[in-house]
């Protein structure tokens, strides 16, 4: 079997998250954003690698991890992107916030494999009605749902306004929609009768 190779370059937040890389995947290259306020410097450093290899942009699954990703995509709006869903980022220590750093190779290597790229769709198949129809927008565990199928989806966690606008940037089909949906309650149907 072949080892999974990444061409492109992965822009992550931190040096931890660079040594997490390349404990994992020895030679992957990255950049380091330093944080959530990224300088005009690092931005460049990011263009010119989207214009020669590509960039994957893997932030933490947080707030600040959010911030960095928008700053990337004002400037390269078709960057790929990667997400870790958060209970994946963990630390093991209490106390510490979520990151990239704590990921397992299984869970980055999932999260890389399964990085896509932004383009919105002119009609997006995915629908606010279709987020309705299977409790994504409205009820008790419809955060719960959400968080899953952003998982299963590989596009990471969003509101339900957030939810329906990265089905169509990620350009997420009605099929690949209503079998992520399948198996989302699959698992919660298997999560509460335990």
């Amino acid at each position: 079997m072949t080892e999974f190779k990444i061409e492109e370059v992965v822009v992550v937040e931190g040096k931890d998250d660079i040594k997490r890389l390349n404990l994992y995947f020895p030679g992957i290259k990255t950049i380091q954003t330093q944080g959530s306020a990224i300088s005009e410097p690092i931005l460049d450093q990011i263009e010119t690698a989207y214009h020669k290899t590509g960039v994957i942009v893997l932030t933490d699954p947080d707030f600040n991890g959010e911030k960095i990703r928008k700053k990337i995509l004002e400037r390269l709006p078709k960057a790929k992107q990667a997400f870790l869903p958060r209970d994946k980022a963990v630390p093991q220590k209490s106390g510490g916030s979520l990151g990239i750093e704590h990921a397992s190779k299984v869970d980055l290597l999932e999260a890389l494999k399964g990085a896509r790229l932004t383009q919105q769709l002119y009609e997006p198949e995915v629908t606010r009605h279709d987020l309705i129809e299977h409790g994504l927008v409205f009820g008790p565990n419809a955060r719960f749902l959400r968080e899953q199928l952003g998982n299963q989806l590989k596009i990471g966690y969003g509101n339900a306004k957030q939810l329906e606008k990265k089905c169509a940037t990620f350009q997420i089909t009605k099929v690949e929609f209503e079998v992520a949906m399948k198996q989302v309650k699959e698992n919660y149907e298997e999560f509460t009768h335990r």
